[in-house]
C-alpha cells in the first residue's frame, strides 16, 4: 500500500513537472520572437530577475485563534460565522481605528470581530486562546537571591539570521535580584525622555490592553506570592504597591511592574506588512523608540547588515504567517564598557565607540545579551517583541567552557560589516587578548578539548554545566 502510494505520488509529480516544462519551453519560444537577436540569453534572464516585484501581503492574514472561542463565552458575539477577510477587506478596522468606538460587526485582522472582544470582557483565558500554557508557579521564589539564566546565544558559523527557538513558556518574563533597581532606572529614563522611549499610536488600544492583561496573568501564575490580582487591582508585594489596572494606561502599568522592553507591531491593512505602533524601549544604544515608531520592519532594521538582501523577505513572510500558538525566543549579544541601559541618538557617549581608551581594563568590560521573545497576541493579532538586557562581567567568562573561543571566532572571522555592527572597536584592544588568555586557560584546565572545531554548542543558548554554576533548578523552582 505504502509503495503504491509513493508510486502514484511520483507519477503525479512527473505529470506536473512534464506539464510545467512544456509551459516553460512554450513561453521561451514566444519570448524569443520578441527579443532582438543581438540580446544574449544571459542578459535577458539577468534583466528578468531584476524585474521581480515586491511580495504583496494585503490579502494574507495570520492563522486565526477565533476557533478557540468555544473555550470562552461567545454567545454574545455579533458574528456567528467565520468571515474570509481577504474577500471582505471593507470589514477590517483601519490601522489607526480604535476598536472601542467601532461597530460590533467590524473585524480585526486576527479574525475576531469587535463583538467577540466585547463579549470576552477583561482578562479572558489567554492561555486557552493562545494555546500556550501558563507558567509553573515558583512557590519559594526569593527576589533578593534570584538569578537570571546565563544566556550565551553564540553561534558559528555566524550569519545574520533570526536564529529563533521555541519559547519556553515558563520564562516569558524573568525576574531576578536587580528587579527594583531596574524598575527605578527605567522609570527615570521614561520621566526624562518621555515619548522617545514610551508611546502608543492610535489603533494600538486593544493590543496594549491585551498585552498588559497577558503579562499580569503570567506574573500572577509564575510568582503567586509576589503578584496578586484582586478584581481590577494588581498587588505587587515586591514593591509594596497597588495599581488600578484600568485606571492607568496599559504601558504605564507594565513600566511600573516589569523591567523589560516591549515593542508592538500591528498589521497595516493597506499592505499586509507590520508597523511599530506602541511600546516601551528603555534599553537601546544609538537609537530610540521615538525614531522608529510608526515604521515598518525594513525601515526599523535599516542599520542591520544584509537585512534587505538576506532577511527582509523571510521576515515579512514570517510575520504574516506567525501563529499565536508558537511564540519564539532568540538572543543578541555584544560587548560594552560598563552597564549603560539607554544611550539616545547623537549622545556624546556614542563618540567613545570610535576610540580605544588606553586605560581600559578587563574589569570594565561587560558581555551584554538582549534576550528577546516574540509572540502574536490572539485577539488583536499584534506581534510583540519583548526583550531584556543582561550584563555579565567579561571576567566571569573565564571558566565558561567554549564561550571565549566562540566569542573570538565571531569577533575575528565574521564578515567585516557584521563585526562593525557589533561595535567592538572600542573594546577589542583589551577584549581580544583577554579572551585569548581565557581560551588558553580552559585548554590547560581541560575545560575544553584541544583542536575543537568551533561550532554552536549543543547547550545553546547556554553552556555546559551552567545549571550547577548558577544554582538553577528545574521547572517550577528557583533560588
Amino acid at each position: 500500500m505504502e509503495r503504491n502510494s509513493q508510486h502514484d505520488a511520483y507519477g503525479f509529480l512527473s505529470i506536473i513537472l512534464y506539464a510545467a516544462g512544456a509551459a516553460v519551453v512554450a513561453r521561451l519560444l514566444i519570448l524569443s520572437i520578441k527579443i532582438p537577436s543581438e540580446v544574449s540569453w544571459r542578459a535577458f534572464f539577468r534583466n528578468r530577475r531584476l524585474e521581480v516585484k515586491p511580495t504583496e501581503y494585503s490579502n494574507v492574514f495570520p492563522p486565526s485563534q477565533r476557533k478557540r472561542l468555544s473555550c470562552e463565552s461567545s454567545k454574545d458575539s455579533a458574528v456567528a460565522t467565520l468571515i474570509d477577510l481577504s474577500r471582505h477587506p471593507e470589514l477590517l478596522l483601519r490601522l489607526e481605528e480604535d476598536y472601542r468606538t467601532a461597530s460590533a460587526t467590524r473585524f480585526l485582522f486576527s479574525g475576531f470581530c469587535v463583538g467577540d472582544i466585547r463579549a470576552l470582557g477583561n482578562f479572558p483565558n489567554y492561555a486557552e486562546l493562545c494555546e500556550v500554557p501558563l507558567p509553573i508557579a515558583i512557590e519559594d521564589f526569593n527576589i533578593t537571591t534570584a538569578k537570571a539564566r546565563p544566556y550565551r546565544p553564540l553561534r558559528w558559523p555566524y550569519h545574520q539570521t533570526m536564529a529563533i527557538q521555541r519559547l519556553e513558556p515558563d520564562y516569558w518574563i524573568e525576574l531576578e535580584s536587580t528587579y527594583e533597581e531596574q524598575i527605578q532606572e527605567r522609570k527615570s529614563i521614561i520621566k526624562k525622555h518621555g515619548l522617545d522611549v514610551m508611546q502608543a499610536l492610535p489603533g494600538s488600544e486593544l493590543a496594549c490592553k491585551e498585552l498588559m492583561e497577558m503579562v499580569i496573568q503570567f506574573l500572577c501564575a509564575r510568582y503567586p506570592k509576589q503578584f496578586i490580582l484582586k478584581g481590577n487591582t494588581l498587588i505587587n508585594n515586591i514593591r509594596g504597591t497597588e495599581y488600578d489596572v484600568y485606571g492607568n494606561p496599559p504601558l504605564q502599568i507594565l513600566a511600573e511592574n516589569v523591567p523589560e522592553d516591549f515593542a508592538i507591531m500591528i498589521r497595516d491593512p493597506k499592505t499586509g506588512t507590520y508597523k511599530f505602533r506602541a511600546g516601551i524601549i528603555c534599553a537601546s544604544t544609538g537609537w530610540n523608540l521615538g525614531g522608529k515608531i510608526g515604521k515598518g520592519l525594513a525601515e526599523i532594521h535599516s542599520p542591520v547588515p544584509d537585512y534587505r538582501s538576506k532577511m527582509q523577505l523571510s521576515m515579512d513572510r514570517f510575520f504574516t504567517k506567525f501563529p499565536a500558538s508558537k511564540p519564539v525566543q532568540r538572543g543578541a549579544w555584544g560587548f560594552e564598557v560598563g552597564e549603560h541601559l539607554y544611550t539616545p541618538p547623537r549622545h556624546a557617549d556614542l563618540q567613545a565607540l570610535e576610540v580605544q581608551d588606553p586605560q581600559l581594563q578587563p574589569d570594565d568590560l561587560r558581555f551584554r545579551v538582549d534576550w528577546q521573545t516574540l509572540r502574536r497576541l490572539p485577539l488583536s493579532g499584534a506581534i510583540v517583541f519583548n526583550f531584556k538586557a543582561f550584563f555579565t562581567p567579561v571576567t566571569e567568562l573565564l571558566d565558561e567552557p567554549y564561550i571565549p573561543s566562540l566569542c573570538l571566532k565571531v569577533l575575528q572571522e565574521s564578515k567585516a560589516n557584521l563585526r562593525e555592527y557589533k561595535q567592538v572597536h572600542h573594546t577589542e584592544h583589551v577584549l581580544v587578548p583577554v579572551l585569548q588568555q581565557y581560551e588558553k586557560y580552559q585548554l590547560e584546565k581541560g575545560l575544553i578539548q584541544p583542536n575543537w572545531e568551533t561550532r554552536t554548542l549543543e547547550e545553546s543558548p547556554f553552556f555546559r554545566g551552567w545549571q550547577d554554576r548558577h544554582n538553577c533548578c528545574g521547572k517550577g523552582t528557583m533560588t
